[in-house]
């Protein structure tokens, strides 16, 4: 499960071909200002629900992204890649999975996908408006392509003004129900250099599995 969610704390074209190119502007326009930033810091909430198994889920994390290096403090696991390797640091069992990341893996969006797992495999359409403390809240349903996809679809809310992804929500087949709600948003603080490296010395005591 905690590498799902890791791996993982983003129709009829001729019926709506115009929402659709609007929907895809805008989550265009939140990818092109995501790039533009030299670093970003965010905590999040994430949750799930699926009532057919009775199962409810809220938990809290963090991330910082620097190009393709990030740390994300997620579900009592640290995660680190650090450009080349991806490390799952997991207190609890005091191991540590060192492995590789596949750039053409499309099987889920990871953290460094969030903000362009978009662009392939989905057709867009606009949805709902909300207010969410006197932001509007512009929603881009997504439909999977693949109609053998365990998702049914899923729902980004863009805040329109900051151009900044609020709120990300995962409907799958089986009943679940997954959100990310971003609670907080930075860009360009000062980073330490050793945040996205590895140190090995602090876990000296750990089982540590390096896979090919």
């Amino acid at each position: 499960m905690k590498k799902l969610v890791f791996a993982l704390v983003f129709t009829a074209i001729s019926s709506f071909s115009f929402g659709q190119n609007s929907a895809k502007k805008l989550l265009d326009d939140v990818s092109e200002k995501i790039n533009s930033y030299e670093n970003i810091k965010v905590s999040f909430r994430y949750t799930l629900r699926n009532t057919e198994e009775d199962l409810n889920q809220e938990i809290r994390g963090k991330a910082s992204l620097q190009g393709a290096k990030y740390r994300v403090e997620f579900m009592g696991i640290t995660q680190i890649f650090d450009g080349e390797k991806l490390y799952m640091i997991n207190p609890e069992d005091e191991e540590v999975t060192i492995s590789k990341t596949d750039e053409d893996d499309t099987a889920g969006f990871t953290v460094a996908k969030f903000y362009s797992f978009y662009k392939d495999g989905y057709t867009y359409k606009m949805d709902i408006v909300q207010n969410v403390g006197g932001r509007k809240i512009q929603y881009v349903k997504l439909t999977p392509i693949d109609s053998n996809s365990e998702n049914s679809h899923i729902l980004i809310g863009v805040d329109t003004k900051a151009k900044n992804i609020y709120k990300v929500i995962i409907v799958a087949k089986n009943s679940t129900k997954i959100t990310v709600t971003i609670n907080s948003f930075e860009t360009n603080q000062p980073i330490g250099k050793k945040l996205f490296v590895f140190d090995k010395a602090k876990y000296a005591n750990y089982d540590i599995n390096e896979l090919d």
